[in-house]
């Protein structure tokens, strides 16, 4: 029996939309409050109890595993280019040995894997500083900025300046594998209180996103008026991710928590726990 509504953090970028685009909210008024925020603050707010489920950065899930479970079929994960994750820079990829990179300060699992990318595949000796997403004022003093999402999407429509290296097609090509920004997490006494809102809340999930990737014309009228750019675009972004969470997902997600591990960017090994609800019972994995 809950006490408040159940609260649901909503990244605020575009990459997350098709998930959230259906999703009849009247249908849980006074069940559900819907909260956004950039990756970053989504991450702090699950971890400290002040959201019960959220978009969050795959990293964040990683920080405080044993809090939360999986939501199933669920993320944002792409198979080579993803195009709204970019890093820029003054000189080619190969030359940026000893060089100053700004991160964008929304991020937690894209700055890692940049770290990842440097260090591991690289062996690059390279520094960071954590800066407001703007890619301009980032490269005054830099030789390479990283910016995610909305931010990166129009810097890399506007760049006319700089090199810039889809940080999923670098991934790709080091390891192989598909990579997993995003993950639909949700704290475990949720889940246990609201176990049956939760199975709602999820089926509105898939069912939104099933809805947005059959006919993408309405998402994409209302992304272009909102932020711009070509239809043809944005048709290309959303049809270019990966929405479901398969082995294929996971197994990335599993090769970028050990990486991470091993270079010491996490404690220890990340286990990838899935809620599992069936009509009888629910179980984590």
């Amino acid at each position: 029996m809950q006490d408040r509504p159940l609260r649901i953090g909503q990244n605020s970028y575009t990459n997350v939309l098709p998930v959230f685009y259906h999703v009849d909210r009247s249908r849980f008024s006074g069940k559900i409050d819907f909260i956004n925020q950039v990756p970053a603050k989504l991450n702090a707010a699950l971890a400290n109890g002040t959201i019960d489920v959220g978009a969050i950065s795959s990293f964040g899930y990683a920080e405080h595993f044993e809090n939360y479970c999986i939501l199933p079929d669920l993320s944002v994960s792409a198979q080579k280019k993803v195009r709204s994750l970019y890093l820029f820079s003054k000189r080619p990829l190969e030359e940026l040995n000893g060089a100053k990179i700004r991160m964008t300060n929304t991020s937690a699992t894209t700055v890692n894997l940049v770290k990842i990318i440097f260090r591991k595949f690289l062996e690059f000796q390279v520094s960071y500083e954590s800066h407001a997403p703007n890619l301009e004022e980032m490269m005054q003093e830099a030789d390479g900025a990283v910016l995610i999402g909305d931010d990166a999407i129009v810097a890399y429509r506007n760049n006319k300046t700089y090199y810039s290296y889809d940080l999923a097609e670098l991934w790709y090509r080091f390891t192989g594998l598909s990579m997993t920004f995003a993950v639909w997490a949700v704290r475990k006494e949720a889940i246990e209180q609201n176990g049956s809102l939760m199975r709602e809340v999820h089926a509105a999930f898939l069912e939104s996103k099933q809805r947005s990737l059959a006919n993408l014309d309405p998402l994409v009228s209302d992304v272009v008026g909102k932020i711009g750019g070509e239809p043809a675009f944005w048709f290309e972004y959303f049809r270019g991710l990966c929405y479901d969470f398969s082995k294929k997902e996971q197994e990335g997600l599993a090769y970028y928590f050990a990486c991470a591990t091993e270079l010491g960017l996490l404690p220890g090994p990340v286990p990838i726990r899935i809620w599992e609800d069936t009509v009888q019972h629910n179980t984590l994995r």
